[in-house]
């Protein structure tokens, strides 16, 4: 299993905002719903971008499932900084899976109040896309398929097109497993694999299947 420790001391967190407008628009039109990428005054967090990423770094929590599987990797998040500053509209564009998404929604959802984005000396709506990169950090350990079987979850794994018990994708990818390897973990919701005796069930899906 992998360390919670290593998880608290070690989360990399990046932020990167993102727009995909093309020249600033300029002419007069209602903005009362208009969406802005490009304006002539940012949305500005409390502190600025770098007390942003700070904010997400202390907040952000791992996933226990995720963190289990060892899975790693980028969520993107689409949101809209509305004309009071508040954060509205929080979508995961690109998942991961294991819990990742929402917890990456539940963290800007949260966050606090920004000042809101110019244009022609008036608030505007302003959408940003910022990836949130999950990891553990230095060398990466296999994950073992004891420390699913002991955890409150259960697993079913996709290889290759074809949906295996973990009993029968450890025949086939060991006792242990490289969890680069896994493309995405999603919640599984199959009579032939129900585990009452688990807090759910997730399909775990590897690459290349």
């Amino acid at each position: 299993m992998k360390s919670p420790k290593l998880f608290f001391t070690s989360l990399i967190i990046t932020t990167v905002f993102a727009g995909t407008s093309s020249a600033q628009d300029t002419t007069k039109r209602d903005t009362t719903k208009q969406v802005f990428v490009a304006i002539e005054q940012k949305p500005l967090f409390p502190g600025g971008y770098h007390a942003f990423g700070a904010y997400i770094g202390k907040n952000l929590k791992y996933p226990e499932v995720a963190r289990l599987l060892g899975l790693e990797g980028k969520v993107f998040v689409k949101f809209i900084i509305e004309k009071d500053g508040s954060v509205s509209t929080v979508t995961p564009i690109k998942c991961l899976g294991a819990g990742c998404e929402s917890e990456a929604v539940r963290v800007i959802a949260m966050s606090p109040m920004w000042e809101p984005g110019i244009q022609q000396g008036q608030p505007v709506r302003v959408q940003y896309t910022v990836p949130i990169t999950f990891g553990f950090g230095g060398v990466r350990e296999p994950t073992y398929m004891k420390a699913l079987r002991k955890s409150n979850y259960g697993f079913v794994f996709f290889i290759k097109g074809n949906t295996y018990s973990i009993n029968e994708a450890e025949a086939i990818l060991g006792k242990s497993f490289d969890p680069t390897t896994i493309e995405t973990a999603e919640l599984y919701d199959n009579p032939k694999y129900v585990m009452p005796d688990k807090k759910a069930v997730y399909l775990v899906v590897m690459k290349n299947s």
